[in-house]
């Protein structure tokens, strides 16, 4: 698979038809798609360089937009069960456009947390969101798990 902008990671990989990599969220092996790749590579990143507890990070979580079913590909949970961060992967040759950045804000009017990212595994996009404000700001970096 590609070089992502990430740290490098092992991870088990079934070379099976599809190719299958072995989630560690779900403790599942699913299938290799290139944005599989990112989401893997980038949920490593935060639990092992950023210490955010993989038994608070639920996937492909269902939630309703007016009115309309989506999923988001990552959320990030409190140890009280309130979401903080939401997170949309895309593949890597997917440009992070505004459309990611909507798409990623819609299911924010459902959860409204305080936290966004998208990755497309090249690039990563972190703001922080001031309800009280309406404002929002763009981080330097991915905030440690202690922080959100």
């Amino acid at each position: 698979m590609l070089e992502l902008n990430l740290p490098h990671y092992e991870f088990s990989v079934k070379q099976s038809l599809p190719v299958k990599i072995f989630d560690f969220i779900r403790k599942k092996y699913v299938a290799l798609t290139p944005e599989e790749w990112v989401r893997q590579n980038f949920l490593k990143y935060l639990v092992e360089e950023k210490n955010y507890p993989p038994s608070l990070i639920f996937l492909e979580q269902t939630l309703k937009v007016f009115k309309m079913q989506k999923r988001c590909d990552a959320v990030v949970y409190d140890k009280k069960g309130a979401p903080l961060m939401i997170i949309e992967f895309k593949a890597p040759e997917v440009a992070l456009t505004q459309k990611v950045f909507d798409q990623i804000a819609r299911y924010n009017i459902s959860l409204k947390v305080n936290y966004l990212i998208v990755s497309n595994g090249l690039e990563h996009f972190c703001c922080s969101i001031d309800a009280n404000t309406k404002s929002v700001r763009f981080m330097d970096d991915i905030p440690e798990y202690s922080v959100l």
